[in-house]
């Protein structure tokens, strides 16, 4: 798979921002549905349960990091854009985590934004957030998830430079 990076590192208001894009060979109808659909995101992104409706609040727990808290859904677009708002259990504020799919000809371009981390922590983020749309590209296309902690190994290196030219 090689260390080629999908993503950008940034700050917005003293928070750092994630922005990871990439194109994937599905329905603009799949890609939606891999992204909200409790069952589907099961097979790729985590166990998520509640409502992912406009408003709804859920739980999840996120396979490659282990991760796990509560959500809500602050924008649902169907199908083009998802807005979910979370709170890291050791931080005041919230982050967010937005999702834009665009169609390009036969493809889908997913562009995933991460934003109101610290920005100590964004090589770290911007190599998990790519695991994650590439996760999302291997289950539409058939296949499994990496391994998350391997691939986190390949990646974080290289978003080291990136991340210290924004701190």
């Amino acid at each position: 798979m090689g260390t080629r990076l999908l993503g950008t590192l940034g700050t917005a208001d003293g928070k750092g921002v994630v922005r990871v894009q990439d194109s994937v060979d599905a329905s603009i109808e799949a890609v939606w549905s891999a992204i909200t659909d409790p069952a589907r995101l099961a097979s790729w992104w985590g166990e998520v349960e509640g409502n992912l409706q406009l408003g709804g609040e859920y739980r999840e727990r996120v396979f490659a990091s282990g991760w796990e808290g509560t959500g809500r859904v602050q924008a649902c677009e169907a199908p083009r854009r998802l807005l979910l708002l979370h709170r890291e259990p050791d931080q005041p504020d919230e982050q967010a985590i937005e999702i834009t799919l665009t169609a390009d000809g036969d493809q889908i371009i997913v562009v995933w934004e991460e934003r109101g981390m610290p920005v100590a922590y964004l090589a770290g983020y911007g190599a998990g957030i790519q695991v994650h749309v590439e996760d999302l590209g291997a289950y539409l296309a058939g296949r499994e998830r990496c391994d998350a902690g391997a691939r986190m190994g390949e990646l974080f290196p290289a978003y080291e430079p990136l991340a210290a030219k924004v701190g």
